[in-house]
């Protein structure tokens, strides 16, 4: 009877094995459609994803920031940044890159061609609704930032990369800060940077044939991630003409979030990201 009974065991237990190498093989197979799958996928993400990088995107990209509402764009990256973008407003929400002091000495030129971005869905901004509107075609990550690609250099002009800007603002206080941006990069190595448009009310200003909307304000916030004393500074620029020292546009990271209802820097431990966040820059690093 022992003996009948462990062959009957025997007899079972075969089936199980072969089911569970079936198994095994199968799910080995979808796990390498799967890989392959997330490589061939396009660097432009769908608007219900803004809340979170790409699965293909570093774990380290601490210029990317995540919005706080369900009030999402479409996420789109380029060679030198990441954007997401408001087909209402025609406008990015915020665009976000590391400039690392390397990228600072390149020798690209300025194409000074601003094109549609051929990747926006839907609604988007043409050079030519700028034209007579008495506002600039500001970018939010500079031209002169991707001085280290031709492709970067190009795409910094896609319209989706532009707001309309205050003249005496794009070409005074706001570049002043995109040139010591670029000295604090050379200075610490790097820095992760990211800035876009505020609006205060939900009818702003439009401008030219497809509706842009003007904003009131700019943003930017910009982590100097050093080792010992990693600091995190915000500026608000009103979008209008006058000159003053950058340090009167300081402002903590955690006011421009209240404002803008992004999160910024949200790859840093909290207890960094919450300190560094609060803190009031007292001066410029």
């Amino acid at each position: 009877m022992r003996t009948k009974k462990k062959k009957q065991s025997s007899n079972k237990t075969l089936p199980l094995l072969i089911i569970a190498v079936l198994i095994g093989l199968m799910a080995y197979k979808y796990r390498l459609l799967d890989e392959k799958f997330l490589k061939g996928l396009p660097d432009i993400i769908p608007t219900e994803q803004t809340s979170a990088l790409p699965s293909s995107a570093p774990a380290d990209a601490l210029e990317i920031p995540v919005m706080q509402s369900r009030t999402g764009g479409q996420l789109i990256k380029r060679k030198g940044y990441t954007l997401s973008y408001n087909a209402d407003y025609k406008t990015p929400q915020w665009v976000a890159w590391e400039l690392t002091g390397k990228e600072t000495k390149g020798k690209e030129e300025r194409t000074n061609k601003f094109l549609p971005d051929p990747d926006v869905r839907g609604a988007k901004a043409y050079s030519n609704d700028y034209t007579k509107s008495g506002y600039d075609r500001g970018h939010m990550a500079p031209a002169a930032d991707m001085k280290w690609s031709k492709q970067a250099m190009a795409e910094s002009f896609y319209m989706s990369n532009i707001c309309p800007q205050n003249p005496n603002l794009n070409r005074g206080d706001w570049n002043d800060l995109e040139e010591k941006s670029r000295q604090w990069a050379k200075k610490y190595g790097a820095v992760y940077i990211a800035c876009g448009p505020v609006y205060d009310h939900g009818k702003p200003k439009r401008i030219g044939n497809n509706k842009v909307a003007v904003p009131d304000a700019f943003y930017k916030v910009i982590l100097i991630n050093d080792s010992k004393t990693p600091q995190a500074i915000g500026f608000l620029f009103p979008n209008k003409a006058g000159h003053k020292p950058l340090k009167k546009y300081i402002v903590t990271v955690d006011s421009v979030e209240k404002r803008t209802g992004i999160d910024f820097f949200p790859a840093l431990p909290d207890e960094v990201e919450n300190r560094i966040e609060a803190e009031p820059a007292k001066k410029l690093p």
